[in-house]
């Protein structure tokens, strides 16, 4: 549990973030919009689509993202807006061509590479959570000025004037949220110490563990910490005590966020709680106002925020939180009970004043009946009911500390309203005060069992889409078959016609579980046109489901964009990017199968080019050693380069074949063209002139140079002779032949 004290937060127009335009949307002035036909032309215009808001955001899940995505959905369903969102940055997702005939405004969360871009094209467009710094234009921020504010000024409530205040200033609220500090100090008179600002890497828990050495430095004169985050606090904390530190006795700690994790802290760590749902919600509101044309303001709207007191700042979260005294009449009371309650869960978000309680909470009118009942003792209070009650509470808010603290409005009623209660009276209230709050836990714990079995379904699923990416074939991923095991409602994968250029998608495959109509495979759609307005679903049309577009990517490259449609978009945002991971691994599937495809190409191209290798070297071999018949039984063997082991027993190969088949007598080894003769050729050498002597021929080198002679003297060579030149040796051989001839006589002709 925790008090709750209201932040000094700016409000917002109508009640934070209701802001005129909802009936007065204008799709930029167009009373419809046109779409491409199966070959991508611009086709007949269709009926008039429903306005449409475009949000990028780099991330989809987590306890920032997921909530402020909630919040645009669940306002723009309620204002029959449909919604676009792109996973990624501006310049990454190429915004704002991408479905340019069918965004009338842009919402961009955070990370602004490629707002100029947005910028210039003119469409109205907001930022949410940071203010770029060269462009102008509205922005959804918290009221972090308020927020740190009130943090600040309650630790110097509790005597404390040494604060530190510990964040990552590459972020543009914790900036703001620094600089909130500095003033709030400069207001209580208290001097600013720059060693007492301490810089984190980051806004998660990593961060305020690595930054919590700084802090350590400073202690024990440093008392008190305000934190940029929730997570860089509980980070922090743990590094403190782990270090002795005592929390709070020894040093107090306020965090920024609310974060689920800050109500089970050892302490509960006391926060400056923002409903990141309501900076959606306020986007969306402010976003439908500009492009309707309806006054805004200028600079946007800040939402508000409440400081949650708990025990890391050294509070005694028992003490009554609440000192309210009035006179009212029971049924005043229990109108006032009933709008208290309803408060408490909504906080920091006010209940405007025209809005019943039940209308947030359906059972609070019940409940606070049960309550007066139990009290003048007419009914006893139906403990299923009460149950039955606290579910729909914890649909507003699963603080627990938020639902228990209705319990305790009901508990200190008689004594704010002094009322006179006899024993038995004050038992009755006590009894079902303690119905109350063992309903609030049941309902909890109902929650929490839920969100375990959600998570279980989602490690099925998980499971189920990476088998099917990643041992499916290429068919199966590339249909979107594999979303039946998911949420989804309806799918398309459309890859880009040209990586390079990406001005148009072509369908590779298509999915649709309730029979809505899907892009044709082949189908080919302009970037402003995609996805095909007039195939998408009537759970788009309407509202019902986000459509997100996801950018496919792998290391190598670019390859299209995913269209999902369905209820996961939502209502698995708190996931640990489920998605975002379906993304991941199919662009990673498309990357396989597109190298085994090299692969298969390139195995193609080395079997092709072994032939051909391999047909070339056996011209190389016929062509390293020529066989010339040069004369009747004189046969040329011209070698040029150099001879080594292989090539010496190919002579000698090439040799003894050519005396077979030509019947030579005579075998010239011309050897002019080689540079040198080691050991072992020469024995090659002499191998080929007894091969050759066996066969009825002699060999005869020729060119014999100084030094090749000489690595030729401790080599046996058989009956090998020698010629200076080849001139010499046809000379020499002529000769013989004639003398031959001669000596043949007539018999020989």
């Amino acid at each position: 549990m925790g008090q709750v004290r209201q932040g000094s937060a700016v409000p917002l127009p109508e009640q934070w973030g209701e802001l005129p335009g909802a009936a007065g949307w204008k799709a930029n002035g167009k009373a419809g919009v046109s779409g491409p036909d199966a070959r991508g032309s611009e086709g007949a215009h269709a009926a008039a689509r429903p306005p449409t808001l475009g949000v990028v955001a780099p991330f989809l899940s987590g306890a920032f993202w997921g909530p402020v995505l909630l919040g645009i959905h669940e306002t723009a369903q309620r204002r029959g807006i449909r919604t676009l969102v792109l996973r990624g940055t501006p310049s990454e997702v190429l915004v704002p061509s991408l479905a340019r005939d069918q965004v009338d405004g842009w919402l961009v969360i955070i990370e602004f590479g490629g707002l100029e871009a947005l910028a210039d094209a003119g469409i109205p467009f907001i930022t949410l959570g940071a203010r770029p710094a060269d462009i102008r234009c509205p922005a959804v921020l918290p009221d972090n000025h308020g927020g740190i504010r009130s943090a600040v000024l309650h630790l110097i409530e509790h005597g404390h004037r040494r604060i530190a205040f510990v964040g990552n200033f590459a972020a543009y609220d914790v900036r703001e949220r620094r600089d909130a500090y500095i003033s709030t100090l400069a207001e209580a008179g208290i001097p600013f110490d720059p060693d007492l600002v301490i810089p984190c890497d980051n806004n998660m828990y990593s961060g305020g563990r690595a930054a919590a050495p700084a802090l350590l430095a400073q202690l024990p004169a440093c008392t008190a910490a305000v934190f940029g985050t929730d997570k860089n606090a509980l980070g922090t904390m743990s590094e403190l005590k782990a270090a002795g530190v005592r929390i709070p006795e020894d040093f107090a700690i306020i965090g920024f966020d609310d974060v689920v994790e800050a109500q089970s802290a050892d302490p509960p760590l006391t926060t400056v709680r923002q409903r990141f749902e309501m900076m959606g919600s306020a986007a969306c509101e402010l976003l439908a106002s500009m492009v309707a044309g309806e006054p805004f303001p200028p600079e946007g709207v800040r939402t508000a925020n409440a400081l949650v007191l708990r025990s890391s700042c050294g509070c005694n979260v028992v003490q009554n939180f609440l000192d309210m005294e009035d006179a009212a009449s029971e049924e005043d009371a229990g109108d006032t009970l009933a709008r208290q309650m309803v408060e408490q869960l909504l906080l920091p978000r006010p209940l405007p004043p025209d809005t019943p309680p039940a209308a947030v909470w359906p059972a609070v009118t019940r409940v606070v009946d049960m309550y007066f009942a139990a009290l003048r003792g007419t009914a006893p209070a139906p403990a299923a009911e009460l149950e039955r009650a606290y579910r729909q509470a914890i649909a507003i808010t699963p603080d627990l500390g938020a639902l228990l603290s209705t319990a305790r409005l009901m508990d200190q009623l008689p004594e704010r309203r002094r009322m006179s209660l006899d024993t038995a009276a004050r038992r009755r209230v006590q009894d079902f005060v303690e119905l109350a709050r063992l309903a609030s836990a049941r309902a909890r714990l109902d929650a929490e069992t839920h969100s375990v079995h959600q998570l279980g379904v989602l490690a099925r699923t998980n499971y189920d889409v990476s088998f099917a990416l990643l041992g499916g074939t290429q068919q199966e991923y590339r249909s979107l078959s594999w979303l039946e095991t998911t949420t989804m409602v309806w799918g398309c994968l459309a890859l880009w016609d040209d990586p390079a250029e990406r001005t148009e998608l072509v369908v590779a495959g298509a999915y649709s579980r309730d029979g809505s109509p899907v892009p044709a495979n082949g189908s080919r759609h302009r970037l402003e046109a995609f996805p095909p307005a007039e195939m998408l679903p009537p759970s788009a049309a309407d509202g019902t489901y986000m459509v997100l577009l996801l950018p496919i990517r792998s290391v190598e490259r670019d390859w299209g964009i995913l269209v999902l449609i369905g209820p996961a978009v939502v209502a698995m945002t708190g996931d640990e990017g489920t998605v975002a991971i379906w993304g991941t691994l199919l662009g990673a599937a498309l990357e396989r199968d597109a190298l085994l495809a090299s692969l298969s190409a390139r195995h193609a191209d080395l079997q092709q080019a072994f032939a051909s290798e391999r047909a070339l070297s056996q011209t190389v071999r016929e062509l390293g050693c020529p066989i010339i018949p040069l004369l009747s039984g004189v046969l040329l063997v011209p070698l040029i380069g150099m001879l080594d082991n292989g090539r010496a027993q190919q002579v000698l190969e090439k040799v003894a074949e050519g005396v077979s088949r030509h019947e030579a007598l005579s075998v010239l080894l011309d050897l002019t063209g080689v540079p040198f003769v080691d050991i072992q050729v020469a024995h090659f050498l002499g191998m080929t002139s007894r091969a050759a002597a066996l066969l009825g021929a002699r060999v005869y080198l020729v060119g014999v140079r100084p030094e090749i002679a000489e690595s030729l003297i401790d080599v046996d060579l058989g009956e090998l002779a020698t010629f200076s030149s080849l001139a010499m040796a046809l000379l020499e051989l002529g000769q013989a032949g004639v003398r031959a001839a001669r000596a043949a006589g007539p018999a020989a002709r």
